[in-house]
């Protein structure tokens, strides 16, 4: 397994891509302690301001991103973008200085820079600016509904969607697939695969992908 640095460590996909590196050391960036990491992970708290300077030097081989907020939890479209858009920038650029040839990126289905929705116009402007900055292997995980344990309080909205995935993935056929649920650990045992991956280019992988990734 390569050396990998994770940033997004707190969030459910960014959990289990820890868990699912078992016995591999990782690197964890984060701006608070993260729980329960194994003796043989590393990590570095700091402030996101100084992410892009720190990734640089620790020059890992892959960068992980799993960081995702959401409007509602960020508290304004501003802030949101800070997170979804700036902060990964930052860290990509910061892996490119330090001359990271692979990063991995967990995104999300219909992402598009010309969507009419906010949430999806920044996620595709996101993998737009990722791709500019020409890493040699870049890979895209564009999930449906996330299903798992989150951290943090828990969202209506998606505990009520999580409650009816089953008839809704059932609906969804054909070209549609992509749009169904997928459980955060799945995702990230996708992640841990792709990290082991060698070849050149831009992927993305959408639901029947990454389960097959996962696989």
């Amino acid at each position: 397994m390569p050396d990998a640095l994770i940033v997004g460590a707190t969030g459910m996909v960014g959990r289990a891509v820890i868990a699912r590196f078992g016995s591999a050391p990782v690197t964890v960036l984060a701006r608070r302690e993260v729980e329960g990491l194994a003796p043989h992970h590393r990590e570095l708290v700091a402030p996101s301001e100084g992410w892009g300077d720190i990734i640089a030097a620790e020059r890992p081989a892959v960068l992980i991103s799993c960081l995702g907020t959401t409007i509602r939890q960020a508290g304004s479209q501003a802030a949101f973008r800070a997170v979804d858009h700036d902060l990964i920038l930052a860290a990509a650029r910061g892996a490119r200085a330090g001359g990271t040839p692979h990063m991995i990126a967990v995104s999300s289905v219909g992402a598009a820079a010309k969507s009419g929705n906010f949430y999806l116009r920044t996620k595709g402007e996101t993998e737009d600016d990722l791709h500019a900055l020409c890493f040699n292997r870049l890979d895209f995980l564009r999930p449906g509904l996330l299903r798992g344990d989150r951290p943090g309080p828990q969202r209506l909205a998606e505990g009520l969607a999580t409650i009816a995935a089953p008839l809704t993935d059932a609906l969804l056929h054909g070209s549609f697939r992509r749009y169904r649920s997928i459980s955060g650990d799945r995702v990230a045992a996708a992640i841990v695969a792709l990290a082991g991956q060698k070849g050149s280019g831009v992927y993305i992988h959408e639901n029947d992908a990454i389960r097959a990734l996962a696989d």
